[in-house]
Protein backbone atom coordinates (compact mmCIF):
# COMPACT_ATOMS: atom_id res chain seq x y z
CA UNK A 1 0.00 0.00 0.00
CA UNK A 2 2.85 2.39 0.82
CA UNK A 3 4.44 1.79 -2.61
CA UNK A 4 1.10 2.51 -4.24
CA UNK A 5 1.30 6.11 -2.99
CA UNK A 6 5.08 6.70 -3.02
CA UNK A 7 6.07 4.97 -6.27
CA UNK A 8 2.99 3.85 -8.21
CA UNK A 9 4.99 3.34 -11.42
CA UNK A 10 7.10 0.65 -9.76
CA UNK A 11 4.02 -1.52 -9.34
CA UNK A 12 3.56 -1.61 -13.11
CA UNK A 13 7.00 -3.04 -13.84
CA UNK A 14 6.87 -6.44 -15.62
CA UNK A 15 8.86 -8.16 -12.87
CA UNK A 16 6.54 -6.84 -10.17
CA UNK A 17 3.46 -7.83 -12.15
CA UNK A 18 4.87 -11.31 -12.75
CA UNK A 19 5.73 -11.68 -9.04
CA UNK A 20 2.28 -10.62 -7.91
CA UNK A 21 0.63 -12.94 -10.44
CA UNK A 22 2.61 -15.96 -9.25
CA UNK A 23 2.11 -15.07 -5.58
CA UNK A 24 -1.65 -14.69 -5.92
CA UNK A 25 -1.89 -17.84 -8.06
CA UNK A 26 0.03 -19.97 -5.54
CA UNK A 27 -2.00 -18.70 -2.60
CA UNK A 28 -5.36 -18.97 -4.36
CA UNK A 29 -4.56 -22.48 -5.61
CA UNK A 30 -3.57 -23.63 -2.17
CA UNK A 31 -6.14 -21.81 -0.02
CA UNK A 32 -9.19 -24.02 -0.72
CA UNK A 33 -7.20 -27.14 0.06
CA UNK A 34 -5.66 -25.54 3.12
CA UNK A 35 -9.18 -24.79 4.38
CA UNK A 36 -10.14 -28.40 3.64
CA UNK A 37 -7.13 -29.66 5.55
CA UNK A 38 -7.78 -27.36 8.49
CA UNK A 39 -11.42 -28.48 8.61
CA UNK A 40 -10.38 -32.13 8.58
CA UNK A 41 -7.75 -31.44 11.23
CA UNK A 42 -10.29 -29.71 13.48
CA UNK A 43 -12.77 -32.54 12.95
CA UNK A 44 -10.17 -35.14 13.85
CA UNK A 45 -9.10 -33.28 16.98
CA UNK A 46 -12.59 -32.50 18.29
CA UNK A 47 -15.10 -34.94 16.82
CA UNK A 48 -13.26 -38.23 16.32
CA UNK A 49 -12.56 -40.29 19.45
CA UNK A 50 -8.91 -41.35 19.93
CA UNK A 51 -9.95 -45.00 20.08
CA UNK A 52 -10.88 -44.85 16.38
CA UNK A 53 -7.25 -44.54 15.30
CA UNK A 54 -6.03 -47.29 17.59
CA UNK A 55 -8.58 -49.60 15.97
CA UNK A 56 -8.01 -48.44 12.38
CA UNK A 57 -4.21 -48.65 12.32
CA UNK A 58 -1.97 -51.59 13.20
CA UNK A 59 -0.12 -51.15 16.46
CA UNK A 60 3.28 -51.85 14.94
CA UNK A 61 4.60 -48.68 13.22
CA UNK A 62 6.16 -50.71 10.40
CA UNK A 63 2.70 -52.03 9.48
CA UNK A 64 0.87 -48.77 10.18
CA UNK A 65 3.01 -46.94 7.59
CA UNK A 66 1.68 -48.75 4.47
CA UNK A 67 -1.90 -48.61 5.78
CA UNK A 68 -1.63 -44.84 6.30
CA UNK A 69 0.11 -44.39 2.96
CA UNK A 70 -2.61 -46.20 1.03
CA UNK A 71 -5.22 -44.22 2.99
CA UNK A 72 -3.87 -41.12 1.25
CA UNK A 73 -5.74 -42.26 -1.87
CA UNK A 74 -9.08 -41.23 -0.38
CA UNK A 75 -8.23 -37.55 0.36
CA UNK A 76 -8.64 -35.39 -2.77
CA UNK A 77 -6.47 -32.50 -1.62
CA UNK A 78 -3.01 -31.04 -2.06
CA UNK A 79 -0.02 -30.83 0.25
CA UNK A 80 -1.50 -27.80 2.02
CA UNK A 81 -4.38 -29.97 3.23
CA UNK A 82 -2.24 -32.91 4.30
CA UNK A 83 0.04 -31.01 6.71
CA UNK A 84 -2.59 -29.93 9.28
CA UNK A 85 -4.29 -33.32 9.02
CA UNK A 86 -1.00 -35.11 9.73
CA UNK A 87 -0.38 -32.81 12.69
CA UNK A 88 -3.81 -33.60 14.06
CA UNK A 89 -3.22 -37.32 13.64
CA UNK A 90 -0.02 -37.12 15.71
CA UNK A 91 -1.88 -35.19 18.43
CA UNK A 92 -4.48 -37.96 18.50
CA UNK A 93 -1.87 -40.59 19.22
CA UNK A 94 -1.13 -41.89 15.72
CA UNK A 95 2.51 -42.92 15.38
CA UNK A 96 4.46 -40.14 13.60
CA UNK A 97 5.75 -42.58 10.98
CA UNK A 98 2.19 -43.35 9.85
CA UNK A 99 1.15 -39.67 9.95
CA UNK A 100 4.16 -38.69 7.82
CA UNK A 101 3.41 -41.46 5.32
CA UNK A 102 -0.12 -40.09 5.01
CA UNK A 103 1.23 -36.53 4.70
CA UNK A 104 3.36 -37.52 1.68
CA UNK A 105 0.89 -39.90 0.03
CA UNK A 106 -2.33 -37.88 0.22
CA UNK A 107 -1.36 -35.02 -2.14
CA UNK A 108 0.37 -37.28 -4.65
CA UNK A 109 -1.77 -40.40 -5.21
CA UNK A 110 -5.34 -39.24 -4.67
CA UNK A 111 -7.82 -39.69 -7.57
CA UNK A 112 -7.93 -35.99 -8.48
CA UNK A 113 -4.16 -35.86 -9.02
CA UNK A 114 -4.05 -39.12 -10.95
CA UNK A 115 -6.91 -38.07 -13.25
CA UNK A 116 -5.23 -34.69 -13.82
CA UNK A 117 -2.00 -36.50 -14.72
CA UNK A 118 -3.85 -38.73 -17.18
CA UNK A 119 -5.44 -35.68 -18.82
CA UNK A 120 -2.12 -33.83 -18.99
CA UNK A 121 -0.36 -36.84 -20.55
CA UNK A 122 -2.98 -38.29 -22.94
CA UNK A 123 -2.17 -41.72 -24.34
CA UNK A 124 0.60 -42.23 -21.75
CA UNK A 125 -0.90 -44.32 -18.93
CA UNK A 126 2.62 -45.34 -17.92
CA UNK A 127 3.14 -41.77 -16.66
CA UNK A 128 0.19 -42.12 -14.30
CA UNK A 129 1.41 -45.50 -13.07
CA UNK A 130 4.96 -44.18 -12.62
CA UNK A 131 3.74 -41.20 -10.60
CA UNK A 132 1.57 -43.40 -8.39
CA UNK A 133 4.30 -45.96 -7.68
CA UNK A 134 7.12 -43.47 -7.14
CA UNK A 135 5.04 -41.17 -4.90
CA UNK A 136 3.68 -44.04 -2.81
CA UNK A 137 7.23 -45.35 -2.54
CA UNK A 138 8.42 -42.00 -1.18
CA UNK A 139 5.68 -42.05 1.47
CA UNK A 140 6.50 -45.60 2.56
CA UNK A 141 10.28 -45.14 2.59
CA UNK A 142 10.07 -41.92 4.61
CA UNK A 143 7.63 -43.51 7.05
CA UNK A 144 9.89 -46.50 7.57
CA UNK A 145 12.96 -44.27 7.85
CA UNK A 146 11.22 -42.35 10.63
CA UNK A 147 10.44 -45.66 12.34
CA UNK A 148 14.14 -46.52 12.29
CA UNK A 149 15.80 -43.14 12.81
CA UNK A 150 13.19 -40.59 13.91
CA UNK A 151 13.19 -39.04 17.38
CA UNK A 152 10.20 -37.67 19.22
CA UNK A 153 12.09 -34.52 20.27
CA UNK A 154 12.39 -33.53 16.60
CA UNK A 155 8.62 -32.96 16.55
CA UNK A 156 7.57 -29.69 18.16
CA UNK A 157 3.84 -29.56 17.45
CA UNK A 158 2.23 -26.13 17.60
CA UNK A 159 0.13 -25.86 20.74
CA UNK A 160 -3.61 -25.65 20.35
CA UNK A 161 -5.62 -23.34 22.61
CA UNK A 162 -7.17 -25.10 25.58
CA UNK A 163 -10.88 -25.71 25.17
CA UNK A 164 -13.09 -23.65 27.44
CA UNK A 165 -14.97 -25.63 30.13
CA UNK A 166 -18.38 -26.77 28.96
CA UNK A 167 -17.61 -26.00 25.31
CA UNK A 168 -19.66 -28.06 22.88
CA UNK A 169 -17.98 -30.20 20.24
CA UNK A 170 -19.23 -27.92 17.48
CA UNK A 171 -17.90 -24.81 19.22
CA UNK A 172 -14.60 -26.60 19.85
CA UNK A 173 -14.45 -27.51 16.17
CA UNK A 174 -14.92 -23.86 15.17
CA UNK A 175 -12.24 -22.64 17.59
CA UNK A 176 -9.72 -25.27 16.51
CA UNK A 177 -10.37 -24.53 12.83
CA UNK A 178 -9.97 -20.76 13.31
CA UNK A 179 -6.71 -21.25 15.23
CA UNK A 180 -5.21 -23.64 12.67
CA UNK A 181 -6.31 -21.52 9.71
CA UNK A 182 -4.64 -18.38 11.05
CA UNK A 183 -1.52 -20.31 12.05
CA UNK A 184 -1.09 -22.28 8.81
CA UNK A 185 -2.27 -19.41 6.60
CA UNK A 186 0.63 -17.24 7.72
CA UNK A 187 3.13 -19.87 6.65
CA UNK A 188 1.29 -20.33 3.36
CA UNK A 189 1.78 -16.60 2.63
CA UNK A 190 5.50 -16.89 3.43
CA UNK A 191 5.86 -19.93 1.18
CA UNK A 192 3.86 -18.28 -1.61
CA UNK A 193 6.05 -15.18 -1.49
CA UNK A 194 9.19 -17.33 -1.67
CA UNK A 195 7.80 -19.32 -4.60
CA UNK A 196 6.88 -16.13 -6.46
CA UNK A 197 10.29 -14.54 -5.86
CA UNK A 198 12.16 -17.60 -7.06
CA UNK A 199 9.75 -18.31 -9.90
CA UNK A 200 10.28 -14.98 -11.64
CA UNK A 201 14.08 -15.24 -11.32
CA UNK A 202 14.44 -18.58 -13.16
CA UNK A 203 14.81 -17.84 -16.91
CA UNK A 204 13.12 -20.30 -19.27
CA UNK A 205 16.05 -20.17 -21.72
CA UNK A 206 18.33 -21.57 -19.00
CA UNK A 207 15.99 -24.52 -18.52
CA UNK A 208 16.11 -25.36 -22.21
CA UNK A 209 19.90 -25.44 -22.19
CA UNK A 210 20.15 -27.99 -19.39
CA UNK A 211 17.41 -30.28 -20.75
CA UNK A 212 19.92 -32.02 -22.99
CA UNK A 213 21.81 -33.49 -20.00
CA UNK A 214 19.86 -36.41 -18.41
CA UNK A 215 21.36 -35.89 -14.95
CA UNK A 216 21.07 -32.11 -14.98
CA UNK A 217 17.55 -32.31 -16.39
CA UNK A 218 16.36 -34.44 -13.45
CA UNK A 219 18.08 -32.29 -10.85
CA UNK A 220 16.93 -29.00 -12.37
CA UNK A 221 13.27 -30.04 -12.65
CA UNK A 222 13.38 -31.49 -9.13
CA UNK A 223 14.77 -28.21 -7.82
CA UNK A 224 12.25 -26.26 -9.89
CA UNK A 225 9.41 -28.27 -8.32
CA UNK A 226 10.66 -27.18 -4.89
CA UNK A 227 10.89 -23.53 -5.89
CA UNK A 228 7.69 -23.11 -7.89
CA UNK A 229 5.46 -24.78 -5.26
CA UNK A 230 2.68 -25.65 -7.70
CA UNK A 231 -0.39 -27.36 -6.26
CA UNK A 232 -0.38 -31.11 -6.95
CA UNK A 233 -3.69 -30.84 -8.79
CA UNK A 234 -2.08 -28.51 -11.36
CA UNK A 235 1.57 -29.57 -11.59
CA UNK A 236 0.97 -32.26 -14.24
CA UNK A 237 -0.04 -29.64 -16.78
CA UNK A 238 3.13 -27.66 -16.08
CA UNK A 239 5.22 -30.83 -16.43
CA UNK A 240 3.49 -31.72 -19.70
CA UNK A 241 4.40 -28.31 -21.12
CA UNK A 242 8.13 -28.90 -20.51
CA UNK A 243 8.45 -30.90 -23.72
CA UNK A 244 12.20 -30.38 -24.07
CA UNK A 245 12.76 -32.54 -20.97
CA UNK A 246 12.62 -36.33 -20.80
CA UNK A 247 9.66 -38.13 -19.25
CA UNK A 248 11.88 -39.25 -16.37
CA UNK A 249 12.90 -35.67 -15.61
CA UNK A 250 9.26 -34.60 -15.71
CA UNK A 251 8.37 -37.51 -13.43
CA UNK A 252 10.93 -36.19 -10.93
CA UNK A 253 9.14 -32.84 -11.09
CA UNK A 254 5.81 -34.54 -10.31
CA UNK A 255 7.16 -36.71 -7.49
CA UNK A 256 9.26 -34.07 -5.74
CA UNK A 257 6.71 -31.23 -5.88
CA UNK A 258 3.98 -32.71 -3.62
CA UNK A 259 6.63 -33.96 -1.18
CA UNK A 260 9.00 -30.97 -0.93
CA UNK A 261 8.36 -27.37 -1.96
CA UNK A 262 8.95 -24.01 -0.32
CA UNK A 263 5.39 -23.47 0.89
CA UNK A 264 5.18 -27.07 2.14
CA UNK A 265 8.44 -26.65 4.06
CA UNK A 266 7.04 -23.47 5.60
CA UNK A 267 3.80 -25.23 6.56
CA UNK A 268 5.72 -28.17 8.05
CA UNK A 269 7.89 -25.78 10.05
CA UNK A 270 4.78 -24.11 11.40
CA UNK A 271 3.07 -27.40 12.27
CA UNK A 272 5.91 -29.67 13.40
CA UNK A 273 8.71 -27.21 14.18
CA UNK A 274 11.64 -25.75 12.29
CA UNK A 275 14.02 -28.51 13.37
CA UNK A 276 11.76 -31.17 11.90
CA UNK A 277 11.44 -29.37 8.57
CA UNK A 278 15.21 -28.86 8.26
CA UNK A 279 15.76 -32.61 8.70
CA UNK A 280 12.73 -33.96 6.86
CA UNK A 281 12.81 -31.87 3.69
CA UNK A 282 16.32 -32.68 2.37
CA UNK A 283 15.98 -36.41 3.05
CA UNK A 284 12.58 -36.47 1.37
CA UNK A 285 14.03 -34.62 -1.62
CA UNK A 286 16.80 -37.19 -2.04
CA UNK A 287 14.44 -40.17 -1.69
CA UNK A 288 11.96 -38.62 -4.15
CA UNK A 289 14.63 -38.01 -6.80
CA UNK A 290 16.08 -41.52 -6.48
CA UNK A 291 12.70 -43.23 -6.67
CA UNK A 292 11.56 -41.08 -9.60
CA UNK A 293 14.72 -42.00 -11.53
CA UNK A 294 14.39 -45.67 -10.62
CA UNK A 295 10.70 -45.96 -11.52
CA UNK A 296 11.22 -43.86 -14.63
CA UNK A 297 14.01 -46.15 -15.84
CA UNK A 298 11.67 -49.14 -15.57
CA UNK A 299 8.35 -47.74 -16.78
CA UNK A 300 9.30 -44.80 -19.02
Amino acid sequence: MLLHFLAPASLQQPVVLAWSTVFVAVCLQALPFLVLGVALSAAISTLVPPSFFTRALPRRPALAVPVAGVAGVVLPGCECASVPVAGSLVRRGVTPAAALAFLLAAPAINPVVLVATAVAFPGQPEMVAARFLASLGVALVMGWLWTLLGRSEWLQLARLPAAAPGLSRLAGFREAMAHDLVHAGGFLVVGGAAAATLGVLVPRSWLEQVAASPVLAVLVLAALAVLLAICSEADAFVAASLTSFSLTARLAFLVVGPAVDVKLIALQAGTFGRGFALRFAPVTFGVAVLLAVGVGAVLL
